[in-house]
Formats: C-alpha cells, structure tokens, sequence
C-alpha cells in the first residue's frame, strides 16, 4: 500500500490526473459560499465573508471559487451553515446526510461545508481560551451489553444538566440498500424526543474506511451545531472499534456481568484502548457476577500497556434499570477530561487524530484511484483469474497490477 501511494502522489504531482476532491474544494476559512452581499447578513462575529486562499495545491490543482458554485448550490450551503450553527436539528441531519453521500459533486460540496464549520469551530475553541468546545467519547461491547440502554440514561441525565448531546451510532450496513441495520435511534424512544439530544445511526457501507471518513466528519457538525457532547456508539468488538478510538477524546468499554471466558471474548487491543471500563446491568441477581468482572478487568488492567501517562484505566459498575452507579460513572468520565486537559495529553491526541484522518482519507483516495485506472481494469480480470487457478501468486498479481500503473503514470 505504501508503494501504491508514493505511485500515485508522484503520478498525482505531475498533473496527468485530477486531484481528489478534498484539494480541489473551495476552502472557507473566515470565507463564505457566495460574494454576493445577500449573504453578508447574519454571520458570525468575526466570520467576514471573503475568499480564503489558505490551501495551495500541486502545479496540476486548482482551486474552486465561490462562482464555481451554481446559484442553488451557494443558496443551499449557506441556508445549511446558517442553521447549523444556530442549532437546527434539520439542518444538521442534513448536512450529515450530506457528508454520508457518494456522489462526486456533493462531495465537494460537503468539504466546503465542513472547512466552514472548521472555521467557525477554531474561533470558537479561541475563544475559549484553546480548549476543545465538546467531550468525545467512544462506546463499545459486545452484542447484549445494554449500550443503547446505557446510552439513553446517561444521555436524560446530561440533558437534565443543560447538556447537549450528540449520539453517532456506527452501525452495519445492509448489503441490499447500504443503510443502518439496526437503527439505534428506535431504542432510544425518551431521549430520540429530547430537544436537547440529536441521535443518528451512521451505516458502515461495508468499509472500514467509510465508517472513519464519514463519522469523523458527523462529529465536526455535531460541535459545530452546539452539541457539547458526542457519543461514538460501535456495534461489537471488531475493527471499527480501532477506528473510533482514533477519533474520540475517551473509549469507554461496556461489559456485561456474562458466565464464561469474558476477558478471551474481547480483543486485547479492545481493551487497552479503554479508559474506562463499564460492568453494566449490575441490578438484582447479576450484581455478584458484575463484581465478579469487576475484580477481573481491574487486574487485567494492572497488566496492560497504559495509553496515558496522566490517567489510569478505571472499572466500574453501573446499572441503567437502577440508576445505581450512572453517576458515578459520568463522574469518571469528567475526571478523565479535565485530568487530560490539564496535561495537555487532550490537545495533543486530537492533533494526532488529525493526522491519522489525513491519512486514512489518502489512503482511501488512493485505492479508489488505482481500482479505477484504466490500465489497473483492463488487466485485473485476467490476473484475477489466474490466480484463483493458482498459476501466479497473489503477490506476483499485485506487482503486475502496480507496474501497469506505473508504466501508464510515466
């Protein structure tokens, strides 16, 4: 793969292809959708309306300026914009709607949207003196663990503090339609009615790469649209867990007070990530079996590489049929931020998480662009074929494919 991209960038630089959409987007830091003076009304303090010329591409780039915006399109960036950062639950189910698409034009679309938001963002984070404006924290665990559960009465009690939270549900995508499978948003009835609370189910659409690009992006409209608080919910223990602990500022493991080989149930890489670990359902007859856990992940924990040098990983019970524990464990979690504020270690991880973004989108990019490559497709069928009739090995496939690339890049 490494091989591919420096391909690719080199045959990128030269001009011959055109650039990914995120280079070719109209950037709008302290910029706008449109020059018209219509739009000049209502913006935010501090947000003049001009041009940014903030993001220089390669010699075979360009970049989009505001009249290569049709008019319905600048009426509809900024009509989202506006209600976005008023707080409209619409226009953010929009705009997420609209970072969650596929299509080409609408992609560019949603990167002008977000460098807005972004740029909206840092003059709020200014502001207040530096420090992120929301708390993001990532929710994981095996299927029967009590997350949605979990979720709705910790979310009634945030709202009940004047909180707003943002619930992003990462859910599987049907291989049919490529939406939510489980739709997460009807097992919350009370807090889907919250004004205060937004809940929306995120379709993986069957990549890894899909779930970082277009989760990542959700959480940067949710704070945008106000919400001081963002839940990452994760269905299972798989891959995309590894992927939203790279995205949110705390990961947080959910862990029901089951019979058998629990700590051999769950990736160990799972567990290191977790700042914190929830024993949920510790209610009635479970509450001895939940200490149980309890007792084991601590010293599971004792044995594990720590993440932070700052914080140390803490196990707690917690039971939403009760509410025995909910607190507590919210109490946790606003020890974990402000301990890492204080360190910096916050800041710092999310600098990171900036870059690791980065270069999961290039990477996406990259293969998208190389399985597209005419020379890539004319070859693919008939190195395909034989090696699942094992002629050639797949290795030997791959660097054939490659050169194809490359001799056509030169």
């Amino acid at each position: 793969m490494r091989r591919l991209g420096l391909c690719l960038l080199r045959h990128m630089s030269s001009g011959s292809i055109a650039v990914p959409p995120v280079t070719r987007t109209c950037c709008l830091h302290r910029g706008g959708f449109t020059a018209s003076p219509q739009c000049y009304r209502g913006t935010v303090p501090g947000h003049s309306w001009h041009h940014w010329r903030g993001v220089s591409g390669s010699a075979g780039s360009r970049q989009m300026h505001p009249q290569d915006l049709s008019g319905p399109e600048q009426r509809l960036l900024h009509k989202l914009y506006e209600g976005l950062i008023s707080g409209q639950r619409a226009s953010l189910a929009e705009s997420i709607t609209l970072v969650e698409t596929q299509h080409p034009r609408k992609k560019e679309l949603a990167q002008v949207l977000l460098q807005r938001v972004l740029a909206y963002r840092r003059e709020q984070e200014s502001r207040n003196g530096g420090k992120p404006m929301a708390f993001r924290v990532g929710l994981s665990g095996p299927p029967g663990a009590g997350k949605s559960s979990f979720i709705e009465v910790v979310g009634k009690m945030l709202t009940e503090r004047g909180h707003k939270l943002a619930v992003l549900a990462v859910d599987p995508s049907s291989c049919t339609t490529g939406g939510s499978l489980l739709g997460d948003k009807t097992r919350m009835t009370e807090l889907s009615r919250d004004m205060n609370a937004f809940i929306r189910p995120s379709p993986a659409s069957g990549t890894l790469g899909g779930v970082t690009r277009t989760t990542n992006e959700a959480i940067v409209l949710c704070e945008g649209a106000g919400y001081d608080i963002v839940f990452v919910e994760t269905v299972g223990v798989g891959q995309s867990e590894f992927a939203v602990a790279d995205m949110v500022d705390m990961f947080v493991l959910l862990i029901p007070p089951a019979g058998g080989d629990e700590l051999q149930g769950i990736k160990r890489g799972i567990i290191e990530r977790a700042e914190l670990v929830v024993v949920t359902k510790s209610d009635g007859d479970l509450v001895v079996p939940a200490r149980r856990i309890q007792a084991e992940y601590t010293s599971a924990l004792k044995l594990l590489r720590r993440t932070s040098k700052s914080w140390n990983p803490k196990v707690v019970r917690a039971s939403s049929q009760t509410f025995e524990g909910i607190p507590e464990v919210w109490a946790k979690m606003e020890s974990y931020r402000d301990t890492m504020l204080a360190s910096g270690e916050l800041q710092g991880r999310r600098r990171a998480q900036q870059r690791v973004w980065m270069w999961s989108l290039i990477q996406e990019s990259v293969l998208r662009h190389f399985q597209t490559h005419l020379s890539v497709r004319e070859a693919l069928p008939r190195l395909e074929e034989k090696v699942t009739r094992g002629v050639i090995s797949p290795g030997l496939a791959a660097d054939l494919l490659l050169k194809a690339f490359t001799a056509s890049s030169t």
